[in-house]
This record gives structure tokens, sequence and C-alpha cells, in this order.
């Protein structure tokens, strides 16, 4: 019997009561607490795949990932300087801005496409789509052994950065950093269900 054919049964099957265990240990690990080495090649692409087992109506698939490679954090570091020139913002905060593509043993970038020519899939459902395809991405990198955090803040939205990961129609999402976790993640607040699941009765919200 396979775990799929186990996990429709009424008790979970051993295996997987573990990935669900497993799977409740991920949170978010900052850039700080990783080391190398980041994913390879094929556990990027492992990832990705996992990805595109997102709830996509309409099969859109309004998401893709752009991984950056050591060999190119120098030319985006000279892009988040650049944003932030642009920004305004003085030379401490250029500086900082260029040390920022240095996170992270491994690094990628999550690009949305969401269309206004879908009347059958709203914007809000494709969005849907693309963070999901995000925590099923996260959550393949944790079960490989990394961990890994999203970020954005103002790179995300600076034009240079913009034209050289979209084309026309797509927009940067998010940044995901990843490597080997050098402590145990751990939650920051409260992560019981039950203030965020209920059971839905007529007349009453």
């Amino acid at each position: 019997m396979s775990v799929l054919e186990t996990a429709t049964s009424a008790e979970p099957s051993a295996a997987v009561s573990e990935m669900l265990d497993l799977l409740g240990l991920r949170y978010s690990v900052g850039p700080k607490h990783l080391a190398l080495p980041g994913p390879n090649a094929a556990q990027w692409a492992r990832a990705a795949d996992l990805a595109l087992r997102a709830p996509d109506h309409g099969g859109l698939r309004p998401f893709r990932f752009v991984v950056v490679g050591d060999g190119q954090r120098s030319a985006l570091s000279d892009l988040f300087a650049l944003g932030a020139q642009q920004r305004g913002q003085g030379p401490e905060e250029v500086e900082r801005a260029r040390a920022r593509a240095f996170n992270g043993p491994g690094l990628a970038a999550l690009v949305a496409r969401v269309r206004d020519d879908v009347p059958d899939v709203p914007a809000h459902e494709q969005w849907v789509c693309v963070g999901a395809a995000l925590m099923n991405f996260m959550n393949a990198l944790h079960l490989m052994g990394f961990g890994a955090k999203a970020l954005s803040g103002a790179s995300v939205s600076d034009r240079a950065v913009h034209q050289a990961f979209c084309v026309p129609g797509e927009r940067l999402a998010s940044w995901i950093i990843a490597g080997c976790p050098k402590r145990a993640a751990h939650p920051k607040g409260d992560v019981s269900a039950s203030p965020v699941i209920s059971h839905w009765q007529a007349g009453q919200l």
C-alpha cells in the first residue's frame, strides 16, 4: 500500500504521521542562522516541481522561480545599490542594500504573473496560487533538510531589479533564501491552530 493510499484512510500511517510531524517543524530561518551549502540545481528543481502541485484554477501557472547563482550575486548587489540610490538613500544605506544581495547560502526569486484577462480566474485566486506555490517550494526545501525564509523589502519594487527579473506583465513577489540551519527553527509566537479554524453553522459568524 502506498503512502497516498494510506493517507486516505481514517488513521494515517506511521509514514504519513512522521511527514506531518516534520512539516509541523517548519519555521522561517533568517540568513544569519543559515550556513553553507545551499540547495544545488537538482534540489532547487525538485522544490519547483513540488510548487507545481499548488491549486491552480485554469492552469495559468502564475508563478516561476529564478535561482541566483553564486557567480551572479555581485551583479545583483549592483542592482540593489542602484535601487537604493534611486530611492534617494545615503551612502551607508546604499552599502547595506548592496550587502543584502549576499544574504543566505542559496537565493531564488519568486516572480508572479497575475493576469486580468481571465474572467473565470480573478486576481485573488491567482495570488492564492502564487502563495501556495511558495509554501510548497519552502516545504520541499524543509523536507530536504534546509532552512529557508521568504523576504521582500524595497528591492522587489526597484525598477532596475524588476527589469532584470521580470518581463512585461510580471512582478517580483519575494526572495527565498535557503541553507543549512545552524540551530533548530522555532516559532515566534502562538502556533496553536484554534484561532484560525472553526466549524461553520448557518446564521453564525
